[in-house]
């Protein structure tokens, strides 16, 4: 037998059936079959690695280990599109268009909410992805990429091009990837995006394998060249090298038909596999591009119409109540398992008691549930006309954990439970103090914190790190083993290392945030001087008023605030700021800075913790004081009120050009 004839030929065939089975959906194999001929190949690569192809579809299994992600510049940038919110939207964008050319159509496609991807091939083989980070510099990705079944790792024909897609995560994957981490004791993830975007850029590639991601393409990089003259041919060109696209795409004549095909997709996108959160509109006919024009930012020739967020109708079955960390008591529906938005949604808040009656919700309603910002259930309002048999809301008066008498504030919403002994409370402040935004402990999840506080491992914070104590007996829990408690104890470890505001937001301290917590440590900056200072000093502070320096004042003249700083000390976390001296910038300092869209090269922590660190201040609101706005991807009303108010817009490639280099 020819060896190197045979694996050529596994490799066409398992290429071939992984056309059929996720790009077609026409499989013509039985998946043992499949699996022989992996199986086969598998064994022939490791025998005989040096007739090993680049292209080999084993390499979909994953198994690299990366120590970090390199940046890439892209040759051709990768622009974000402005958005359209209503049918007046699509009718201006229309009529910029008709000032420019005449004589055009317009192709439509689904809006997939998962993240850009920009692929290389040469000679017709796979070699390369990044992300489309900022537009002109992204990540590689390759290896992660490389994993996903639909992407054909050698096209139809040797062509070298440039293609882009989105990659994201199916709703089976989804359920599947929460299902595994629920029974890990991990935190889920929130949506499919989310889950989508954090998996590919996993460090080991084999993690990425069996999370299930796919791929749609829509993007061929000067396709022109390729005697390709419109879009919906770009899209039938990528089809037929192999490349899996969006069925779903429809040409229209005019923007009345573009406005009759959203009303289309808004029913449609309820019952796909996947998440779509609007439709791109792009003029079809190619040569028209250069004349249409384009901005800094974005394309004159295409725009996104995003969905408003999807509602659905539920019954309320039940009204209970969530204790959290600070005691505010929480009423929560629980519903008759729906699904929205890509996931299924059985519990939604509803905020306070007020809210309820205000809405006049009552046990029994049907309800109409949305995702509030595409996250987090809500309901919305109860349906009326259907009511019958209801049971009116009625607020509890005593704590749901410890039973103790509940307390309201005139003038104020919530309910609290005052008992500093209250578990719930416990646990809810013992979750807040491992979560990414306060001490980032990884794997120390919702779940996993629960069952080291039934266990009676952790009562407090300063528990966490006596764990190390119990790696015996933790390794013997359910669901642990030596592994997993490793990755916990370094994680609890590495946390040592972090900033203080990071410590002083951990703690929970009522009224004290992440970003109130900089703002004290930038006058007080050692847990001592907090501890020591008057109330006459703490107000001194700007946007830190009665009631924060209250809330400080009461926390650390406790006995506990002084025994949980002596052994802070003696655990080695540090209790004060760094004594370098503090960076400013006079392109930072004392300017205000609003967040808002999808940042790709910094987290909205990372570039908040940067602006404050050289003197400026982020706000959550545009006004005539906002000095900047910072706008990623997908950016709405804060952009579009920015442009009216005259603002500055910064991109985030101007953004990190202003930061000062060490």
């Amino acid at each position: 037998m020819d060896i190197k004839k045979r694996m050529m030929a596994l490799e066409e065939a398992i290429e071939k059936a992984n056309y059929e089975y996720h790009t077609l959906d026409k499989p013509t194999i039985s998946d043992f079959e499949y699996d022989l001929l992996m199986q086969e190949l598998i064994e022939l690569e490791s025998k005989h690695p040096e007739f090993k192809s680049a292209s080999s579809p084993t390499q979909k299994v994953g198994g690299v280990i990366l120590d970090k992600f390199n940046k890439v510049v892209h040759e051709r940038p990768m622009m974000s599109l402005s958005n359209a919110f209503s049918d007046q939207d699509l009718l201006d964008f229309d009529e910029r268009v008709q000032k420019e050319v005449s004589g055009y159509t317009y192709n439509m496609e689904l809006k997939i909410d998962g993240l850009a991807i920009n692929l290389k091939y040469i000679d017709g083989v796979f070699v390369s992805a990044s992300t489309r980070g900022d537009g002109v510099v992204g990540e590689d990705v390759t290896s992660n990429v490389k994993t996903i079944k639909s992407l054909p790792m050698r096209l139809s024909l040797p062509l070298t091009l440039e293609v882009r897609g989105e990659v994201f995560m199916p709703h089976k994957s989804f359920e599947k990837a929460n299902e595994e981490r629920a029974k890990e004791g991990l935190e889920l993830f929130r949506n499919a995006r989310n889950a989508a975007a954090g998996t590919i850029r996993q460090l080991d590639s084999s993690v990425v394998s069996n999370r299930g991601l796919d791929i749609f393409c829509y993007t061929l990089v000067d396709a022109e060249k390729y005697g390709v003259n419109t879009q919906s041919g770009v899209l039938d060109y990528l089809s037929k090298l192999g490349f899996k696209t969006n069925p779903k795409n429809v040409v229209s004549k005019d923007i009345q038909g573009v406005i009759h095909q959203i009303r289309v997709y808004d029913e449609l996108r309820k019952n796909l596999p996947y998440d779509t959160d609007g439709v791109v509109i792009k003029v079809n006919e190619l040569s028209k591009y250069q004349q249409i024009g384009q901005t800094v930012k974005y394309p004159k020739w295409a725009i996104a119409y995003k969905f408003a967020p999807e509602e659905v109708t539920t019954r309320l079955n039940a009204i209970t109540f969530q204790v959290g960390r600070t005691g505010v008591i929480t009423p929560v529906a629980e519903l008759t398992p729906v699904l929205i938005s890509g996931s299924m949604v059985a519990r939604a808040t509803l905020h306070n008691e007020d809210y309820i009656k205000n809405l006049d919700i009552e046990i029994g309603d049907e309800v109409i549930v949305r995702k509030a910002g595409e996250i987090i259930p809500e309901v919305v309002k109860p349906v009326l006309e259907k009511r019958e048999n209801t049971i009116p809301f009625k607020m509890i008066d005593h704590c749901p954990s410890c039973n103790s008498k509940l307390t309201r504030t005139e003038g104020e919403a919530d309910w609290f439970c005052e008992n500093p002994l209250c578990p719930a409370q416990h646990v809810g402040k013992l979750i807040h103090f491992a979560s990414r935004p306060a001490m980032n402990i990884d794997s120390l999840g919702e779940k996993i914190v629960v069952q080291l506080y039934e266990a009676g491992y952790i009562k407090d914070f300063l528990d966490i790190y006596k764990l190390k104590e119990y790696r015996n007996e933790l390794i013997e829990l359910d669901r642990m083993g030596d592994k997993k408690v490793d990755n916990l104890l370094m994680a609890i470890e590495a946390s040592k290392q972090n900033s203080l505001d990071k410590l002083l937001f951990g703690l929970g301290i009522n009224h004290v945030g992440a970003k109130v917590a900089k703002l004290l440590l930038k006058k007080f900056p050692s847990l001592e001087a907090l501890k020591a200072a008057s109330f006459e000093a703490l107000t001194s502070v700007d946007d830190i008023g009665a009631a924060i320096a209250n809330s400080v004042i009461q926390y650390f003249s406790s006995e506990y605030a002084t025994h949980l700083i002596d052994t802070l000390h003696e655990l080695g976390i540090q209790t004060s700021m760094p004594q370098s001296e503090s960076k400013t910038s006079p392109l930072f300092e004392n300017k205000t800075f609003v967040l808002t869209g999808k940042l790709e090269l910094f987290t909205r922590e990372e570039a908040s913790s940067i602006i404050e660190s050289l003197g400026g201040k982020v706000s959550g609101s545009v006004s005539k004081k906002t000095d900047y706005v910072l706008a990623g991807s997908d950016a709405g009303s804060k952009l579009e009120k920015a442009n009216a108010l005259g603002v500055t817009v910064l991109d985030e490639q101007t953004f990190k050009e202003m930061i000062p280099s060490e």
